[in-house]
């Protein structure tokens, strides 16, 4: 058995660009991928396969990051033959000769739909892909619920943001500083519901995480003008909204609501600012994602008119100790 990278050899690029394992997971569509490629989202090194001593390609692993990343970010597509007797074993040899290659162990990223788990096929194959993960060491999983809201279909001649809620007047959405919006991270974090932000708390203090925080959606391809602090009419610090992008949409990005303010429904008036701006700049579609633990977040979606689109299983390795 050998694993590589795909740079190592030219032609072993388009033979695992080219494979397709079977099976109920959908593989990213051949054309989708050398689009990928084309930004340099994905490159040769960050793909990996396993071969048989004849050459014959037995997995695939494809890792993506964005065009400027210099390792990648996540895994967003992991193959095993059908005829594997171990799939979960082969699946963790690669990922494992993948990190050590990378120097880090990016999370996984598994898009499924709704009631996978009914799924009795599917369900198996999302099984041995989680064992795989977990013997990499990508031992924590968070399940994510993925939103999209596209603009009702408005009459000729009316403004892009038709159909979107009007301002409710209850918060003052202004510009703010670096500092401001640190402290805000930091304040929001409190008691969050959000898994990712209670996992890094564990190691790090609400200001490291903040200053993260900032700089994760700095890097986003979003604009820092788009940001926004949310206050009461007194000038009290009720939240922030953070429209933000990804590389495809028009995205949510980070919002919330101060801890002494939650439960009033704040909330619904930050999303829609949000959603507001976006379609304002002519967004046909939006993006959101949030755990499904969170079921204040999740019902403020509902309630806004985003429709869950697929789940998102996020496997990833907790933080060195």
């Amino acid at each position: 058995m050998r694993f590589r990278a795909a740079f190592a050899d030219p032609a072993g690029l388009d033979r695992a660009l080219a494979w397709q394992a079977e099976g109920p997971v959908a593989p990213l569509p051949a054309d989708r991928v050398r689009e990928e490629f084309a930004a340099r989202r994905m490159r040769p090194e960050w793909t990996w396969f396993a071969e048989d001593g004849d050459g014959r390609v037995l997995a695939r692993a494809l890792w993506w990051g964005r065009a400027d990343s210099e390792r990648p970010i996540a895994l967003d597509c992991l193959q095993v033959g059908s005829r594997v007797a171990d799939p979960a074993a082969l699946a963790a040899a690669l990922l494992g000769a993948g990190h050590a290659a990378f120097g880090k162990r990016p999370g996984y990223n598994l898009s499924l739909p709704r009631g996978w788990r009914e799924d009795g096929a599917l369900a198996g194959a999302v099984a041995w892909r989680r064992e795989a993960a977990s013997r990499a060491g990508l031992t924590r999983e968070i399940e994510r619920l993925r939103y999209e809201w596209t603009p009702p279909q408005p009459p000729p001649g009316t403004p892009p943001a038709a159909g979107t809620p009007a301002p409710q007047g209850t918060l003052v959405f202004r510009e703010g500083t670096d500092e401001e919006f640190l402290d805000a991270f930091a304040r929001l974090s409190r008691g969050s519901l959000d898994l990712a932000t209670r996992h890094e708390l564990d190691s790090m203090s609400e200001e490291e995480l903040a200053r993260e925080d900032l700089a994760f959606y700095r890097d986003c391809p979003g604009e820092r003008s788009w940001w926004r602090l949310a206050h009461l009419p007194d000038g009290t610090l009720a939240g922030m909204a953070i429209p933000s992008a990804t590389p495809y949409h028009r995205n949510v990005g980070y919002l919330g609501v101060v801890p002494e303010l939650r439960g009033r429904g704040l909330i619904d008036e930050i999303l829609a600012e949000i959603t507001r701006f976006h379609a304002s700049e002519g967004a046909v579609r939006i993006t959101a994602t949030t755990d499904t633990v969170n079921v204040p977040m999740a019902a403020a979606f509902d309630r806004a008119g985003y429709e869950v689109t697929e789940i998102r299983l996020v496997l990833e390795a907790p933080p060195a100790v």
